[in-house]
Parts: C-alpha cells; structure tokens; sequence
C-alpha cells in the first residue's frame, strides 16, 4: 500500500474523519502531485523538501486561491508528512516552518437595526401562528418558548453576547435593577455586559411567567430552560432561530453570532469608542475589534455612494 493510501486509511479508521475530509486530503494531495511532482503517482514523500513546498504556495496562489485555501491544502500536506515521519518514512516535515500565512478576514455580517426589530417582532407571531394552526403540542410550552427565546434573542444583542455566554448565564448572575450581567466567557475570563431596556423587560416576562407556573427561581438557577426544565442548549436555540429567520423572510444565514456582529457595529455607527466596545466584546486584543470599524466604514461609503451627488457612483445624468 502506497505511503499516501496508508494515511488516508489512517485518517478514516484510527481518527474517525469523515468522508468529507478523507475526499478533500486526497484532493490537495493530488494536486500536490499534479502541480509540483508533474506526477499524478507520486509517491516518495522522503524526496520532498522544503523548496518544493514553497512551490506548492506559490502555484496554489498563481491559480488564485485565496489565503485561506491555501492553509486549508497545505495542512493536508503537513498531516500526511506528519504521519510519515511518526512511522519513520522521512526525516523531517518540509511542510513545516513554511513563512507564515495570514488569512484574509472576511467582514463579519450584520443585521441592519430594522431586521433586528423584524426578527424580535417574528418570534411572538411565529408561535402565535403555530397555536392557530393546531401545530403545538402545548399552548402553554408555546407561549413560554415564545417569551424565553424572546429574552434570549434581546439578551445576546443588548450584550454583544455570544450563544454559549448567553445559555450559560444562571439567574443570579443580573442585576435586573442595574441592568448589567455577569458573563464567564473563552477562557473562564468574566465580564460585565449591559442589558438594555427591552431585554430587562423581556427577561422579566419570561421569569414572572415561569413563577406563575410553580417555578422556584433561584440565583443558580439557568436563566434560560428547555420544555423539560434543564438549561437550554446552544443547538436548541440556533434550530429555533432558523424558523424565526424564515417566517420573518429574513436571510438564513443570519445566526447567533450575527447579533453579537450587530451588537458591535451598531455601537460604532452611533459613534461608540472602539475601547468601549472592545470591553463590552470581552476582546482581548483590540485589534480584534477593529475588523467592526471596517464594517462601519463600508456602510459610510454606502450611504455616501447613494446619497452624495459628487460621489462618483451615481449617474452623471441624476
């Protein structure tokens, strides 16, 4: 068996990948083979160095891939050599020490503040249309997914929170009065975030209504539960949201972390300091917050490229 077939091998049944994954490790390693070896056979991966690596970076760039492509082919390549040289095939891995690539960063996506109301607004409608329909199992369990996932939805944009802080937050952990929460974020870092009107409102809804039906809410307890009373999943709320998103005729791939995106921008668009939001984002590299100004900008220009009459993209006869 072929060193190449032995690691895909490898990867299927000692790591459990995916067929996905076998399928796109074999593909990047062909193309290795097609674009640098001139060999679609190729096979000793003990002759392969360090120059021959570089021009493999170089053609994948020649051919227009972008910079995270380019990671994605050149970490199959560094996995095979890696399992190569763990069974003594070669001597060192030329896929190693390459000079670093930086990704380019997409600009996250937002949600304009109407598709934000748009949104909140969908879900009471979306279970009340369901009850109407006869398609729940309970109009009590409806109403009260109805004013939970309401409160979430106002919680993770009024904190620029993201989906894990958000369905981590016990009871005890707001100050409803205050309207500030305490978040335990990556890497166990807390942080204080703010909780706006509408979510302060939405929270106490939903905790007044689960008192009324027997609930002894106390500080440790989850502040968002499932049907059976345990603390919601991350996964439950975002298959939820895909309904919301379609019966409100909103784009599907508006997600959790699309409102934490929104929180962010919609803050510099009203002239918030990038520090502040750093904070509120819990980030701790500014430079990480940064990519939100880009967003900012972009929409500027937007405005400006429809609006301004010398801005060079209107018709000369507007």
């Amino acid at each position: 068996m072929s060193q190449v077939e032995n690691f895909l091998r490898s990867l299927q049944f000692e790591r459990n990948a995916s067929a996905h994954t076998v399928s796109a490790y074999a593909g990047d390693i062909a193309e290795f083979r097609r674009l640098v070896m001139d060999d679609p056979e190729f096979d000793d991966f003990a002759s392969v160095d360090q120059d021959q690596a570089r021009s493999f970076v170089m053609q994948l760039y020649n051919l227009g891939n972008s910079k995270r492509t380019v990671q994605r082919k050149l970490s199959a390549l560094r996995a095979l050599c890696a399992f190569l040289l763990k069974r003594g095939e070669i001597s060192s891995n030329p896929f190693t020490n390459l000079p670093p690539i930086k990704s380019d960063k997409p600009l996250p996506i937002v949600m304009h503040i109407a598709q934000v109301e748009q949104l909140l607004a969908a879900i009471p409608r979306y279970w009340e249309t369901k009850k109407a329909d006869g398609l729940v199992r309970s109009e009590e369990l409806a109403d009260m997914a109805a004013l939970r996932d309401s409160a979430l939805t106002e919680t993770i944009y009024s904190g620029g929170l993201r989906i894990s802080e958000a369905v981590g937050l016990n009871v005890g952990d707001l100050d409803l009065a205050e309207g500030v929460m305490q978040l335990r974020g990556k890497g166990k870092k807390e942080r204080l975030a703010a909780l706006g009107g509408p979510a302060v409102r939405a929270i106490q809804s939903y905790l007044r209504q689960r008192r009324m039906n027997g609930e002894a809410i106390l500080p440790e307890t989850p502040l968002f539960v499932n049907k059976s009373g345990t603390r919601l999943s991350a996964r439950s709320y975002q298959r939820n949201l895909q309904e919301y998103l379609a019966f409100a005729g909103l784009p599907a791939d508006f997600t959790p972390h699309k409102l934490r995106h929104s929180f962010a921008t919609h803050l510099l668009d009203a002239g918030s300091d990038l520090r502040s939001v750093q904070e509120l984002l819990g980030h701790e590299n500014l430079s990480t917050t940064q990519i939100y100004t880009h967003v900012s900008v972009q929409r500027l220009k937007k405005v400006y490229d429809k609006a301004h009459p010398h801005s060079g993209s209107r018709k000369k006869d507007e």
